[in-house]
């Protein structure tokens, strides 16, 4: 049974949670491997309170995200995501994001510089489906 673009792009999200997030520096962007969690297709990242794109999303809450490819092949299905962040403080979405891949970076959901970027996507493309035309998930 085929899957639809939007089944197809559930299953990329829930299997992969390394990608890029390019945010907008000085009308340039910037892209940087981020460790993604999604419900959905709503997607959360941490980040430290200190880095600079914290200050590049306050000025601009545009970004765009890739995240699936793994590299076997030409042919890989990855995901391009255009959407916008907000941040969150909120300490129980700490508490669902956290896991011991961030104890290098944080010292555990109470640090006072960890925050939550959340991603709401405005247009999600499944790319490289072994050929086929990108499929715009309907969200």
């Amino acid at each position: 049974m085929t899957k639809t673009a939007k089944e197809l792009a559930l299953k990329i999200l829930n299997d992969n949670m390394i990608g890029t997030m390019a945010t907008v520096q000085q009308n340039k962007p910037h892209s940087r491997y981020m460790t993604f969690f999604n419900e959905d297709f709503i997607l959360y990242t941490a980040t430290s309170k200190q880095t600079h794109k914290v200050e590049e999303i306050q000025n601009n809450p545009n970004t765009h995200i890739l995240i699936g490819y793994d590299g076997k092949g030409l042919g890989d299905s990855f995901l391009e995501i255009e959407g916008t962040v907000i941040e969150s403080d909120d300490e129980s979405l700490k508490e669902k994001v956290w896991n011991k891949a961030l104890k290098g970076w944080f010292d555990g959901p109470e640090d006072p510089n960890l925050l939550i970027l959340k991603i709401t996507p405005t247009q999600i493309r499944v790319m490289n489906n072994k050929g086929d035309e990108p499929q715009i998930v309907q969200l």
